[in-house]
C-alpha cells in the first residue's frame, strides 16, 4: 500500500492472514504492517497469531514467500500442509521462458492443475517435467521448486480444490480495499491501513463469503503424496 512516511509517498508491506472456520466462513485473523516480508517479520506476525490461541491450522496457503514458509516451519514444524498458491507458480514458470512459449506452457499447466483427479494430476505433472526439461529446462526447474506443496490441495476433498489451490482470498480483499480507498491515492500513515480494512469488515462494508467445499471440512486430510516425479 501507498502511504506517507517521512512526508514522502512510500510503498509498504502489509501483512494479513485469513482463516477459515469449520462452517466455512473465512476471517481476517490478523493484518500488520511490519517493515517487509522477511522471516523475521512473518515470524513476529505468526508469534503473535499463536500467543492469541490460534494454534497449529491443518492447512496453510502461501503465496510462496520464503519468509514466510520458512517461519511456518519454525513455528509449526516442517511437516505442516503448505499449499503454494497454484497462480502465483503459473506467473513464476512464464517469467523463465520467452514470450513465444507462454501460450503451451500455460495450457500445459491448467491441464495439470485442474485435472479432476489426484492421480491425473500426478500423471500429469510428470509428462509436463518430461517435456519441459528437453523444451526449457529453465521452465521444468521452477515447477520442481515448489515439489510437493504446488499439490498440496489433492490430500483435500475435490470439493474444496477451487479455493484450497491457490490465495485468491487475499487477493479478493486486496483488491476490494483498493477500490474502496481509490480516491486517496496516499494513505496518511502505514497504520491507517489495517485500522481501515478492520473498519470496513466490521462495518460489513466488505463481506467474505464461505469457501467452497465447506461442507467437508470435516474430513481429514489423506496421506501426503509422494514426490513420484522426481
Amino acid at each position: 500500500m501507498r502511504t506517507r512516511i517521512d512526508k514522502r509517498a512510500t510503498n509498504v508491506s502489509v501483512l494479513a492472514a485469513i482463516g477459515v472456520r469449520r462452517d466455512g466462513q473465512k476471517v481476517l485473523l490478523a493484518i500488520r504492517n511490519m517493515g517487509g516480508e522477511s522471516t523475521a517479520a512473518w515470524s513476529s506476525f505468526l508469534g503473535d497469531l499463536d500467543a492469541r490461541g490460534l494454534g497449529r491450522p491443518e492447512f496453510v496457503i502461501v503465496d510462496g514467500a520464503p519468509g514466510l514458509e520458512a517461519a511456518l516451519a519454525q513455528l509449526w514444524g516442517e511437516e505442516l500442509p503448505i499449499q503454494r498458491c497454484t497462480v502465483h507458480k503459473h506467473r513464476n514458470l512464464l517469467a523463465h521462458a520467452p514470450k513465444h512459449l507462454h501460450e503451451e506452457i500455460g495450457a500445459d499447466y491448467r491441464d495439470m492443475i485442474y485435472a479432476e483427479t489426484a492421480q491425473e494430476v500426478m500423471k500429469r505433472r510428470q509428462a509436463f517435467l518430461r517435456k519441459w526439461r528437453l523444451r526449457c529446462r529453465a521452465v521444468a526447474d521452477s515447477l520442481e521448486e515448489a515439489g510437493d506443496r504446488l499439490f498440496t490441495f489433492t490430500r483435500l476433498d475435490p470439493s474444496q480444490w477451487k479455493a484450497a489451490r491457490t490465495t485468491n482470498a487475499i487477493e479478493w480483499l486486496n483488491e476490494e480495499f483498493r477500490r474502496r480507498i481509490k480516491t486517496q491515492t496516499v494513505l496518511p500513515s502505514p497504520e491507517t491501513v489495517p485500522m481501515l480494512l478492520w473498519a470496513l469488515l466490521a462495518s460489513g462494508q466488505i463481506q467474505m463469503r464461505k469457501v467452497d467445499g465447506w461442507e467437508t471440512l470435516h474430513q481429514p486430510l489423506k496421506p501426503a503424496i509422494l514426490d513420484a516425479a522426481a
